[in-house]
Order: C-alpha cells, then structure tokens, then sequence
C-alpha cells in the first residue's frame, strides 16, 4: 500500500464554505487543439466546489482509503519540523500545486528513499528539482492544459486593470470618492497597443487569441515558432529573442517555464530596453524577473506598472517590497486555482494516480521526467540543471 503526502493551502479564513456564489460550473471536456479534459474513471467531489485547500483534499480520500492506501493533507510546508519534512521519509507519492508548492529539492528528495512520484496539481513543476528527480528516478508529472485557459483569463484581467487604471478607481470608490482625474490621470485605452508575450505556448497562444478582438498589435517571441497560419490568422510578429521584441511592446506578458535560459530574465538590462512606460505581466514564475529590478523600475517610472500572481519564495513574507511598490496589480497565485480550474486539476490528478497505482502508462502529455529523463511535456517545455 502507498503513502500518499497532500500539501494544500488553508481553507479559507471564515472556514470551509458551505453555500458557494454559484450552483454549477461548465463542463469542459477538451481543450484547443484536441487534448481532451482530465478523464479520471470516477470522482468523489462536485465540480465547483473548493478542492485546493486541505479540507478540499483533491476529492482523494475516499478513492485512496477504499483502496487500503495512506493519505496525509498538510498546508504545513516550511521550515524546521513541518509537517512535510516529518512525513516525507516514508512518503511513496508527494503531491501539491503551484500556487502552495511544497519545494522538494535536492536534499528533501535524498532524504525520501520511497519516493517514487511528484504529482503537480495544476501546471508548472519547477518547484521539484528536475536534476535531483532525475538522479533518484522520481516520476515528475502534472496536469497538463487544466488551468491553461484560467491563467489566460488572468492575464487578459490584469493587463486591462493596469492600462485602464482599475484598482486605483476602485479604491476611490471604496473610499467615498469622486474624483474622475484621479482616475483617469493613468487611464489608457489598450487598442492600438503593441502587445508581446514572451513564450507562445498553451498559455502564450490562449492569451494572443483572447487579446486579437482588442484590436491591438500581437508580438512573441518563443523557441519553438507557432505554425505560418496562426501567425497569419492572429496577425503575429515573431521575434526571435526577448530582448528583441520588448522594445517594440507597450505590453509584455511572461508566459514562460522558468528554466536557467529564463531566470532572471527580467532583470535592469532587459527593464531599461522598454518603452518607457510599459507594462509587464507576470504569471508565469516570479523567478523570471529580478525582484529589486522591478521595483526601481516602478519608482523610476520606467515601468508603468507591474502585475502578476507568482512570488518567490510562496507564500510571501509580509515584508516583501511587491506588497508595497507603486503601481502594482499583485495577487496571491490564484490564476490558475478558480473553483473551475481545481475541478479540472483535481480530476487529473487523480487520472494520473489511478495510472500510477495500477501500473499502467501516465498519458504522455502529463509527463514531465519518468525513467530518469525528461518525458512527454517536460522534454518540450523543461530543461535539467534547473
């Protein structure tokens, strides 16, 4: 029997919620390009419901126990004697997600002989050290294209909240204000705006395809170009590095893995090559961008404003100069875990370990390492000696 170890974030401050804002969700079953939604053979949870924080449980107990297997659910991560460092010696399968990522580098998973399987619950898995799960033949896999289209969404959410100066004419009117040249004093339109996404991937292309009604001028730049009839459909420039296309955008979106060709990609060089009063967004890893960097570039006013949902280290710390620089559209990372998106995430993630526990194949698109190589999705998006 396995021992399966959960880190999930805490239920919500007012408790685990009963009723919810809405009674249904739309199902989805497949996603742009034909892969098809997760297709677990059975679920134990209602879509919709609130699946990512510990008393959610991933909808995996029931399935688990009934089974004869363990299942350990902790929020408690960092730090000496946490909860995941104490259970991780016997643990055979570690599952969390990005936006709570239990960090399993190169001496937790020396110090977890029965580890045999890293499952991310959501995408992205740059939180487990590929190197080391390589070396120790750990399976890596995550749920491909769950959350793709909700991180898109996000995007999309921030990019017209900076340029239109939403929050801060929000907070007017929290405040009891009126003062339309407060608003408007940083308001812009986004149309006719250069926009640029740094990795046209899943993510990239769902946010070029959503931004292509604004009437704005689409750029990216990727290491694998998109095919002649997208570019021409969406009406795309290519570009064949970073660095050459942000001087051309009043709008950056980061859409990338974090990988040693993108760590601190974003750094004071890259920042003083773009427009002045530009625009970035980023959520794709907070890493990708050098943290000071981004602030003297807010306060210079190089940048007119910064928004994303990755931090580095996750959770934040209280004092971590993002909460508090000008102009900013930060949020915890919750691009990718709607109520919507744990549906499809939680599914999966039991798809991956109903495979796993029976012995047979992990779909290839989920496969990030397996038989101590980069496999599936991690030999196209990843890179080892991360």
């Amino acid at each position: 029997m396995a021992k399966i170890l959960c880190v999930l974030y805490d239920d919500p401050a007012t408790g685990y919620p009963k009723p919810y804002a809405r009674d249904d969700i739309p199902t989805i079953t497949g996603y742009p390009g034909g892969q098809t939604a997760p297709t677990p053979k059975a679920i134990d949870f209602t879509p919709g419901e609130l699946l990512g924080s510990v008393s959610g449980e991933l909808g995996l107990r029931s399935f688990l126990e009934s089974q004869g297997h363990t299942l350990v659910v902790t929020s408690d991560k960092d730090g000496d004697g946490s909860v995941l460092d104490r259970e991780l010696p016997d643990a055979d399968v570690v599952i969390s997600q990005p936006f709570w990522p239990a960090y399993l580098t190169a001496e937790r998973i020396a110090k977890a002989p029965n580890l045999k399987i890293a499952i991310t619950a959501g995408i992205g898995s740059d939180h487990v050290d590929l190197d080391a799960a390589v070396q120790h033949g750990v399976t890596v896999a995550e749920v491909t294209f769950s959350n793709s289209i909700s991180v898109a969404e996000h995007v999309v959410m921030m990019i017209l909240g900076l340029v239109r100066n939403y929050i801060p004419s929000y907070q007017v009117v929290v405040d009891g204000g009126w003062n339309i040249a407060d608003c408007v004093q940083r308001s812009y339109d986004l149309e006719g705006m250069h926009v640029g996404t740094v990795a046209a991937g899943r993510i990239g292309t769902a946010v070029l395809r959503r931004l292509a009604p604004f009437d704005v001028n689409l750029h990216y730049t990727d290491r694998h170009r998109l095919p002649e009839s997208v570019e021409r459909e969406l009406n795309l420039t290519f570009h064949a590095s970073a660095a050459e296309m942000v001087p051309h955008c009043d709008v950056v979106t980061i859409n990338a893995p974090l990988h040693p060709e993108t760590e601190g990609l974003f750094g004071e060089k890259l920042l003083a090559t773009m427009k002045r009063g530009s625009y970035l967004i980023n959520t794709a890893r907070a890493k990708i961008a050098d943290r000071d960097a981004i602030v003297s570039a807010l306060e210079s006013g190089q940048l007119a404003g910064y928004a994303g949902d990755v931090w580095y280290p996750q959770p934040a710390p209280a004092d971590h100069p993002w909460r508090t620089m000008p102009n900013h559209g930060m949020t915890p990372h919750i691009s990718g875990s709607s109520l919507s998106a744990q549906a499809r995430y939680a599914a999966g993630t039991r798809e991956i370990l109903e495979s796993w526990l029976a012995g047979t194949p992990i779909r290839d698109e989920y496969l990030i390492v397996d038989g101590g190589r980069l496999a599936g999705t991690g030999a196209h998006s990843y890179s080892t000696r991360m």
